[in-house]
């Protein structure tokens, strides 16, 4: 079996590469000397024009105003911004409500909350990984705090129905975060028109750097900081990371000014790769398959075939693609995500995503139709050698 002929990356939800416009961004912000925006002459205040110019860069993707973003080291830091500052600011509140299927950066921080007494619920998703929207409104509580929702799963790239959310939230006057990593740039956000309180993004899935991220934190809500200092308006204390920063607003632009054709040329993709893989693999089926998702992602299962053996082999050909997330992915433990739509932990850890970005193209889908099959159809062989072997153990 040949290798492709170069590196196929489909594994973009995990994280993209840096693009050649906040490549310079990042460059050009570097040569400029040394810049920190709390600094009382010239070149503070440079690192402040910058700062304002990424500021209204990000904002206005989002329909929102430049004052209403907060930049952070990342996702992560956003999402734990957002939970304990609703709680900190609300302390006669004690509940939360989040999806089963949320982002392991939720949920960890979430089963640490419950051990100090603070009462989570969990939304249940059905067998295509939609959210129950009336049992989201049967969980609002006059003591909950917040309600944490996903705009798109990382997993499977179902989309949630964030406005209707949103609005079931407000007219009961509970906080509304979304964690919007994956689907920033993949899917129009207007904040202006949502009943959204909070939002997290993440620079490296929108081809910027690591290391970046921003909170959304909508005009009038007063949250208190986690991180303390006089930075980002007393909400986030710590040097500004500028480059990053300017990356960010370099990344938001470029996403902006390219929502139009990008998300069908993706959808294109993904149908051509959805396609061609079940017409050749009996056994695949794609997770998630009836439900609204994000253009670029789609999760594949191969009856009971060890997925993490199929990546490897892909690896050595080549072809770069995840099990699950990235950051939670250990290779014996099925996806939280799949179990939740009811899927067996054999069929989880039999699943595969792919998720493709905008340096892939039509040809790198038809390799990677190309030689799966003849992955697949090895790594059954293989197995079919090893069930039959005497000196083989079975647990």
């Amino acid at each position: 079996m040949k290798s492709v002929r170069a590196t196929i990356y489909f594994d973009n939800n995990a994280t993209t590469a840096v693009s050649n416009a906040c490549l310079e961004a990042v460059m050009k912000c570097l040569a400029m000397g040394p810049l920190n925006p709390s600094s009382k002459h010239s070149q503070g205040d440079r690192a402040k024009r910058l700062l304002m110019e990424a500021r209204q860069q990000v904002a206005s993707m989002f329909g929102a105003s430049a004052a209403e973003f907060v930049f952070t080291a990342g996702g992560t830091e956003s999402n734990h911004l957002a939970i304990l500052g609703a709680l900190a600011s609300q302390p006669d509140r004690r509940h939360i409500i989040a999806s089963e299927v949320e982002h392991p950066s939720t949920l960890m921080l979430l089963r640490d909350l419950e051990s100090r007494g603070i009462h989570t619920s969990y939304v249940p998703v059905d067998g295509d990984g939609r959210l129950n929207v009336e049992a989201f409104g049967d969980l609002l509580r006059p003591d909950t705090a917040l309600a944490t929702i996903m705009w798109a799963n990382n997993e499977t790239g179902v989309l949630f129905p964030i406005e209707t959310l949103a609005d079931m939230a407000r007219a009961r006057h509970v906080l509304f975060h979304t964690d919007a990593v994956q689907a920033a740039g993949k899917v129009p956000i207007d904040l202006h028109h949502t009943a959204v309180d909070l939002l997290s993004l993440s620079g490296h899935k929108l081809h910027a750097p690591s290391g970046i991220g921003a909170l959304y934190v909508r005009k009038g809500l007063r949250l208190p900081p986690v991180v303390f200092g006089h930075q980002e308006r007393g909400r986030r204390g710590g040097t500004e990371n500028v480059a990053g920063i300017v990356a960010l607003g370099a990344a938001c632009a470029e996403l902006d000014a390219a929502m139009g054709a990008e998300p069908a040329r993706l959808a294109n993709l993904r149908g051509r790769l959805e396609r061609g893989v079940l017409a050749r693999v009996a056994c695949a089926r794609v997770n998630g398959a009836g439900a609204a998702r994000v253009a670029n992602t789609t999760n594949l299962r191969f009856g009971n075939l060890d997925a993490e053996l199929i990546l490897g082999r892909l690896d050595r050909l080549g072809i770069c693609a995840s099990a699950g997330a990235a950051c939670s992915a250990a290779g014996t433990k099925p996806s939280h995500v799949l179990t939740a739509m009811g899927l067996s932990a054999a069929a989880a850890l039999a699943s595969i995503r792919f998720s493709l970005g905008r340096q892939n193209t039509e040809r790198e889908v038809d390799e990677v139709i190309g030689v799966l099959p003849e992955v697949l159809d090895e790594l059954e062989r293989q197995t079919a050698r090893q069930s039959n072997d005497p000196m083989t153990f079975h647990p």
